[in-house]
């Protein structure tokens, strides 16, 4: 099985990323902070003000190794690659596919089944796991609710009526999420629903900024198998949106992101005065929490589990990869729809 080269996510504000020899090497303020072989990396995403030699970027392009660049909160600026390197025909198939309509129902109603029951998995978990019965019952009954929104998934005659089920579902799950923080945390890292662009309280902020290496995570997964990124089946194609990555991300959010970020809070390896809270409302990661933040994200990605459509142990850094590859299986017709990935 293909080997997972590491991200290398750079976060420190005015750092100089640049190559030497077969390294790239960051510095700051004039001093080397941090040197790696080429070889040992995937991509480099850069958050914020960060400057990238000339040198390097070609080099990365000449190597096949992305460079993305994102501001400060995480939202995506840029990607810089080299060819695109991928099979022409399983992208003519791909674009052939989506303008099936009943092909493009059955893929966004897995997309969406895969992350209703994922996010139905955090809240039993969550439940079994909580101190308090008041709690345990409130998460099992949410529970309860977003399995019967599974059954009426299948029955979405649209894929508007899908989206409806779910955001219906997003709703119930983010409205009883906080459950699942330790009682001590609850007061600093309250939320009411998700809130993005810009995120408004801790919680919301530390899943956005989480999300944001996840959708890169995607999006490359994508490219990797061939297929075109930007078009997708449950997510509105939209220029310059990369529709198809965020259908492949919908299944993981829960998986890589939620309950790492639940792990973080609870474990108060992420405090409340890891974030800053700016006029207006908007609330951010500050720079030494999200270092803290990468390096969780990249250990939980190194991470084995029993994938149950593979006879092996996998990483979990590998799953979006190999999602991708059914994906593509599914488009040319090899095997009959897609199932995603589902946590136990």
């Amino acid at each position: 099985m293909q080997q997972i080269l590491n991200t290398l996510y750079v976060v420190t504000p005015n750092a100089y990323v640049h190559l030497e020899n077969d390294t790239l090497r960051i510095d700051v303020e004039h001093e080397k902070r941090l040197q790696v072989p080429l070889h040992h990396l995937g991509s480099v995403v850069c958050f914020g003000n960060i400057v990238v030699s000339p040198a390097l970027m070609h080099r990365l392009a000449d190597d096949g190794k992305s460079l993305v660049l994102l501001d400060g909160n995480g939202r995506f600026k840029a990607r810089l690659e080299g060819p695109v390197s991928g099979n022409i025909l399983l992208r003519r198939a791909h674009h052939a596919r989506a303008a099936e309509a009943g092909f493009v129902l059955e893929i966004a109603k897995a997309c969406v089944a895969g992350k209703v029951r994922n996010c139905r998995q955090v809240l039993l978990r969550g439940a079994r796991e909580s101190a308090g019965p008041t709690d345990a019952k409130s998460l099992s009954a949410v529970a309860e609710e977003l399995g019967q929104v599974l059954q009426r998934l299948e029955r979405a005659p649209d894929l508007e009526a899908l989206r409806g089920f779910e955001g219906d579902a997003a709703k119930r799950y983010f409205g009883c999420l906080p459950l699942v923080v330790r009682p001590d945390q609850r007061e600093a890292f309250a939320m009411s629903g998700r809130t993005r662009r810009p995120p408004l309280d801790r919680f919301n902020a530390l899943l956005s900024f989480l999300y944001s290496m996840l959708m890169n995570d995607c999006r490359s997964a994508a490219e990797s198998v061939g297929l075109d990124p930007q078009l997708g089946f449950l997510h509105a194609v939209r220029p310059g949106r990369a529709a198809l990555a965020l259908d492949l991300m919908e299944e993981f959010r829960p998986v890589l992101a939620d309950r790492l970020a639940l792990t973080l809070v609870n474990r108060k390896q992420v405090v409340a005065g890891d974030f800053t809270l700016r006029p207006g409302g908007a609330v951010t990661l500050e720079e030494d929490a999200r270092k803290e933040v990468v390096s969780a994200y990249q250990e939980r990605k190194q991470e084995l589990l029993t994938h149950p459509l593979v006879d092996s142990n996998v990483a979990i850094g590998f799953l979006p990869m190999l999602q991708a590859r059914f994906l593509a299986r599914a488009i040319r017709g090899e095997i009959e729809g897609y199932v995603p990935f589902l946590m136990r």
